[in-house]
């Protein structure tokens, strides 16, 4: 059987990290990368059991790669300190693991707590993560926003769920919501992607496709409340791109006919 290391990178994360790493027991070793918190999350982690290394924040794909390199075993499950590994989901990836594996790698569904039920409709599901991979053959890749794991072989699927308890309240979803589009139009933009006018539509698009095709629906008001504001994620994402687009065209400087001055 592989032995396997289970990987968490923290920033003030007290009121998970104890829950995440007590799913994570396990598995033969827990590693936490810290970037400076100021609450207890290293004494929580270490009094847990993980080993805790201190390294200065340099980007979630960065961070992650450290902490895989950290391992002392090429199998890894990267578990953000939000998320929770259930008795099923660990028994399933130790059985996949039983033998020489044929996979390089393993994708499984991740399930979302919030306003008080889990979410299995919407964009929220099932949200499928590739969080147990062999290190020899994947590594972190991505710029600000979506970071995945990129392996070099043949992906496998689990059944079990990951866990995810993403937002303490409504707040933390919108403070997080405003992070997350500034980062997203940055991305977009540096990739070469603008705003154009029918990008208006696109908010609409997604309330549909979240209420109606991916059944938001079934939820009630929770997967109507979910609906809308994917549709006004996407729609703050397509104003700071147009926002981004023309400050840069505002600050380019005026182009002169050849052989003039200004």
């Amino acid at each position: 059987m592989h032995k396997i290391s289970i990987t968490i990178i923290t920033l003030n994360e007290a009121e998970h990290i104890a829950d995440a790493i007590n799913s994570a027991s396990w598995a033969d070793e827990v590693i936490v990368v810290d970037s400076g918190s100021t609450d207890k999350t290293v004494e929580i982690s270490q009094d847990l059991g993980a080993t805790v290394s201190h390294r200065s924040w340099t980007g979630y794909v960065d961070q992650k790669n450290y902490a895989a390199r950290l391992a002392s075993y090429d199998w890894i499950f990267s578990l953000d300190a939000d998320e929770r590994i259930s008795e099923a989901l660990a028994t399933e990836a130790r059985e996949a693991l039983e033998n020489a594996p044929m996979q390089h790698g393993y994708r499984m569904p991740r399930v979302t707590f919030h306003l008080g039920k889990w979410i299995r409709t919407t964009d929220f599901y099932p949200d499928y993560q590739l969080r147990l991979y062999d290190r020899r053959s994947g590594r972190w890749e991505g710029r600000y926003v979506h970071e995945s794991v990129k392996i070099d072989g043949p992906m496998g699927y689990l059944k079990n769920e990951l866990q995810h308890y993403s937002f303490q309240d409504l707040q933390d979803q919108i403070d997080r919501i405003n992070h997350y589009t500034t980062l997203a139009a940055k991305q977009m933009y540096e990739s070469g992607k603008r705003a154009r006018l029918i990008d208006i539509f696109q908010p609409n698009a997604a309330f549909i496709r979240n209420y109606l095709l991916r059944r938001g629906f079934l939820d009630g008001k929770v997967g109507l409340y979910i609906s809308a504001i994917q549709a006004y994620t996407v729609g703050l994402k397509f104003l700071k791109l147009w926002e981004l687009q023309n400050q840069r065209s505002a600050n380019l400087p005026t182009q002169h006919p050849p052989g003039t001055h200004a």
